[in-house]
């Protein structure tokens, strides 16, 4: 495995953030993307291999997008660290709340997320 390194998007990685997110079923990935500046990324040999957002809507609220990691680089970890990164900033930025919609729910439920044990869902109509 390559040396993946972390860091904040820079504006100079929306292409490689957008071809990433490209790869994934179109049903799973948000048409509207974060603007780039909200974006982590991963990097390995210089290459971005993975990217996430955090977008922090309020004081209580926050959400995790657009969560992606090219083939060859998953099962490593990289999409833990990712998520990780996002719950370290919405902490320091006092978030109390933090929500996802993903096709990795295995992932998110090691951080503790749920359902709010069926008190609170989600509910999504396809047009």
């Amino acid at each position: 495995m390559s040396n993946i390194k972390y860091r904040e998007a820079k504006s100079s990685d929306w292409d490689s953030i957008k071809f990433i997110i490209s790869l994934y079923p179109k049903i799973l990935m948000q048409d509207h993307l974060p603007n780039w500046s909200k974006f982590f990324v991963a990097e390995a040999d210089g290459r971005v291999v993975g990217c996430v957002a955090i977008d922090i809507y309020s004081k209580r609220i926050g959400e995790i997008r657009s969560l992606a990691v090219l083939p060859d680089y998953q099962e490593q970890g990289i999409g833990t660290h990712l998520v990780e990164l996002c719950l370290s900033k919405a902490k320091a930025k006092s978030v109390s709340e933090i929500i996802t919609i993903t096709g990795t729910e295995k992932l998110f439920q090691k951080f503790g997320f749920s359902t709010f044990n069926n008190e609170r869902i989600a509910l999504f109509k396809i047009l």
